[in-house]
């Protein structure tokens, strides 16, 4: 494999987390995404005004990440829900996550 082939390999999976990072922010009902500017977050209170899309760290932090696996929980959709319950039991946060795409997936569906 050559370097272009593993640099666009890389830039697919950075687009494809960005891409579901957005999708869960938008789960999450988070105000304002911006694209182009610096933005604020703040966990003080578990949400999210205003964030860059670059900032969203759902893929990446275990502190946003969970804030959504509880919004999963009380949509109240567990025969959707069980993939993440099982994901969490591996103690792995990209199989978790993963498993809240696929969550948000079938909920938008």
């Amino acid at each position: 494999m050559d370097l272009r082939s593993k640099d666009a390999i890389e830039s697919s999976k950075q687009h494809d987390i960005k891409i579901s990072n957005i999708l869960i922010a938008e789960f999450m009902e988070v105000h304002e995404i911006m694209h182009d500017e610096y933005s604020e977050y703040d966990f003080a209170d578990n949400t999210l005004d205003v964030v860059h899309e670059d900032n969203l760290q759902y893929h990446s932090s275990w502190d946003w990440l969970m804030l959504a696996v509880q919004k999963c929980r009380q949509e109240n959709k567990l025969e959707y829900f069980d993939r993440v319950y099982y994901a969490l039991e591996e103690c792995d946060i990209n199989v978790t996550y993963k498993a809240v795409v696929e969550f948000i997936k079938n909920q938008n569906k």
